[in-house]
């Protein structure tokens, strides 16, 4: 008898399909972007994306994972990008030979920019919020192609139902195409029309990489560092503009606390418990120095990012949680929720009340949040009440409040938290940090 082909045993092609999931979910958006520059279209760029996945989970599994997986995305999506481009031009040549009407001129070059940046993910952020598509378009979009997030976590994110992010996607898709939006920077007017749509998207890729939505781990952070390093990018492009460098400011002093919050086994560490030893002071100054910038060329009222920014500088400033400002983190919070008003702006403001004041007035607003219809299934609602309920000794209520949180809650290690804090009924453990997010669109 011939001896047989060894084959994979199911727990290892359960790693490999793992793994290139893993692979895909960090790189899709690069990929996306850099075929998108050949193939100009973000709608076909994805389904290109897609088609080398479908490759790798025919290859990888018998072949083995590559050395460099990402490059290998991306070299195939690549390749099959530029068969598609040479399959049309040689369409279009046959259509001009019939009608004796071939072009022969070259198309005019792009027009150089001194601000132009050589960046396709930051092209491909600047296409995906083209004014043709509505706001919620433009976000859910940028999320999917730049953020590498699926539908159910958009939905999630932004507490709506997900056909509803389903369709604005399809479209936003169909939109670009039918309307021609080029792949590229823009520049004057239409760059400024478009800043705010990607500033807003640059932050809720980074929050996904802060806080996910869903899967095993607390942290993504290759999601935190795309953003991070796009909106150092927008800095230089628009020195000008004072809620790019807010947001910058934000996202560095964000960032400067990725060590500390989780413990070597992946599990959340609360603002409260964090080494502060152990967060980043060189992030820390770029944030200061970030936002010492936005104040310098700022005309007006600070606006929604430069509030933010100054929130999380009051952290920062702090060596350890007894010394927080959180007076002045409650007035910024009044604020921002003045300038920019949202259900979850407020549940944040209700956190700081609760410690310059106290849980008792925190809770009122918290109370008043409930009948909120964005807040609806918002896991971080009943997390707030819960920990209020405990400072108050309400441990019942608080119970059932953690409890509640921990169901609607898609990320396992935010469940396991929860579960935790339900069981210890324990004040301390719940002054933490929600989620810093926008509204549903």
């Amino acid at each position: 008898m011939e001896p047989q082909p060894a084959t994979a045993s199911p727990a290892a092609d359960a790693a490999t399909a793992h793994a290139i999931e893993t692979v895909f979910r960090l790189e899709s958006p690069r990929v996306i972007a850099g075929v998108a520059r050949v193939v100009r279209d973000v709608g076909i760029a994805e389904e290109l994306a897609q088609d080398a996945l479908v490759a790798a989970l025919e290859q990888w599994p018998r072949d083995g994972v590559p050395d460099n997986p990402g490059a290998w995305l991306m070299a195939t999506a690549r390749h099959r990008a530029v068969d598609l481009v040479r399959r049309r031009e040689r369409y279009a040549r046959k259509l001009a030979e019939i009608g004796r009407d071939q072009e022969t001129t070259a198309p005019p070059p792009e027009p150089a920019d001194p601000d132009d940046i050589d960046d396709d993910l930051l092209r491909l952020v600047f296409t995906a919020c083209h004014p043709v598509l509505s706001a919620e378009a433009r976000t859910a979009l940028t999320l999917r192609l730049l953020g590498g997030l699926t539908t159910a976590e958009i939905a999630r994110a932004f507490l709506v139902p997900e056909p509803t992010v389903a369709q604005r996607i399809v479209r936003a898709k169909r939109t670009l195409t039918a309307k021609k939006v080029a792949f590229e920077v823009p520049y004057g007017p239409d760059r400024e029309a478009r800043l705010g749509s990607v500033l807003d998207v640059v932050y809720l890729i980074f929050n996904e990489g802060y806080a996910a939505t869903t899967g095993d781990d607390w942290l993504r952070p290759g999601l935190c560092e795309d953003a991070l390093r796009l909106a150092r990018r927008l800095s230089a492009l628009m020195p000008k503009e004072p809620e790019v460098h807010a947001l910058t400011s934000l996202l560095e002093f964000q960032a400067s606390r990725t060590a500390a919050r989780t413990t070597p086994d992946g599990r959340p560490v609360l603002l409260e418990h964090q080494d502060r030893r152990r967060w980043n002071r060189l992030l820390i100054a770029r944030g200061i120095n970030a936002l010492a910038r936005a104040d310098s060329v700022a005309t007006g009222p600070p606006g929604p990012y430069v509030l933010q920014a100054a929130i999380a500088a009051c952290h920062a400033h702090a060596y350890t949680y007894e010394e927080t400002d959180w007076p002045r983190i409650a007035t910024l919070y009044g604020l921002l929720a003045a300038r920019a008003p949202s259900p979850v702006v407020e549940l944040n403001r209700a956190v700081a009340v609760s410690m310059a004041v106290g849980p008792g007035p925190a809770l009122e607003i918290v109370d008043r949040l409930a009948e909120e219809p964005a807040l609806r299934g918002y896991h971080l609602l009943p997390s707030v009440r819960g920990d209020l309920l405990a400072r108050l000794g309400r441990t019942t209520e608080a119970h059932k409040e953690f409890e509640r949180a921990a169901t609607l809650t898609h990320n396992e290690q935010e469940r396991h938290l929860l579960q935790t804090r339900a069981k210890s009924h324990d004040a301390r453990e719940g002054r933490g940090e929600p989620r810093k997010t926008h509204d549903a669109p």
